[in-house]
């Protein structure tokens, strides 16, 4: 339903001067062109002319991109060959990708998420769509790696849970529970973004019933917080909750979250659907799928959602969506 969710209580700013943007088109006037949207906007942007190059600069370790702008078709090497040789490399695999297409190229977007990219732009080159989109990359990798942080502060003796049941009904709280769950299963870094984003998407989504539409309008605006803000103090909202179960079982830890709200569609959000790859929210559920969980199984009407953790998991590389189960 949205972009993997911020976990630190601290806003994470959508723009900062020290943003680092790789640009990559073999076409100079595109170069340009996405060199002055971009530093308009703030950010610093490195360009390269080919994959070669952009691959070389990559690896080179000189600066610390927060995205890399690729475009599809390039001479020497192509942008989905770059694209799969960073997520062979540990150091860059998690930067963010926006992959540069023609319009109504499916086949193009279908191969480019399998190989991991998430984020898609089309030419002509329109500024606002633009910046959203490398927003949206950028605010990402953000959370992404302050979930990660957030996992390595909390204590690991949680490891030793067997089961438990949770309660929550603010984001705040959702950020406090998720790294505390996350350190009971075998591989925390993993299952923290995937467990985040069902957990935010809960209170957001569920029990506050923002839909996918309206959650495009208030990014757009910069107003989601507020708004769930607002919705959390409205008397149809202010006493739902969330309920979460933690289980450890021999082979597997189950983490059940259910919420009060009326459900949604889930069955369009289990992949990631080329027809939405080109908005800047939309993704956070397929990627939890495929990154973070073994099975994630929605059930009845969409407001319970099972999240299963192989107990012998090992960190994993790169995956293919998990074969996943409804029960009605």
């Amino acid at each position: 339903m949205k972009a993997l969710s911020v976990v630190n209580p601290k806003k994470i700013e959508m723009r900062n001067e020290n943003d680092v943007v790789l640009a990559v088109d073999d076409k100079a006037t595109n170069l340009v062109l996405l060199t002055g949207m971009l530093e308009s906007e703030g950010y610093q942007v490195v360009t390269a002319t080919d994959g070669v190059q952009a691959w070389e600069t990559l690896e080179s370790n000189r600066h610390d991109f927060q995205a890399v702008l690729l475009d599809r078709v390039m001479p020497n090497m192509d942008g989905l060959e770059v694209l799969k040789k960073m997520k062979g490399h540990p150091r860059i695999q998690s930067i963010p990708v926006i992959m540069q297409t023609a319009a109504n190229a499916t086949d193009e977007v279908l191969e480019g998420i399998e190989a991991g990219a998430y984020y898609y732009l089309t030419k002509p080159y329109q500024k606002k769509i633009l910046v959203g989109i490398v927003q949206a990359a950028i605010r990402d990798f953000a959370q992404q790696k302050q979930l990660q942080q957030d996992v390595q502060q909390t204590e690991r003796t949680w490891k030793y849970l067997q089961s438990g049941i949770f309660r929550f009904r603010t984001l705040q709280e959702a950020r406090e529970l998720g790294p505390l769950l996350a350190n009971g299963c075998p591989d925390p870094g993993r299952t923290i973004l995937g467990l985040s984003e069902v957990l935010v998407n809960a209170v957001e989504h569920g029990n506050l019933a923002i839909s996918y539409e309206e959650k495009g309008r208030l990014e757009e605006l910069d107003q989601v917080d507020s708004e769930i803000e607002r919705r959390l103090e409205l008397p149809e909202y202010v006493s739902k909750f969330v309920e979460v179960t933690f289980v450890r079982r021999d082979q597997a830890i189950e983490i059940t979250i259910t919420d009060q709200g009326a459900g949604f569609n889930w069955q369009s959000y289990l992949t990631l659907d080329e027809n939405r790859a080109f908005d800047s929210h939309g993704r956070g559920i397929a990627m939890a799928g495929m990154l973070s969980f073994d099975k994630l199984e929605y059930r009845g009407r969409g407001n319970q959602v099972v999240c299963t953790i192989n107990a012998s998991l090992q960190p994993a590389q790169s995956k293919l969506p998990p074969v996943v189960a409804a029960t009605h």
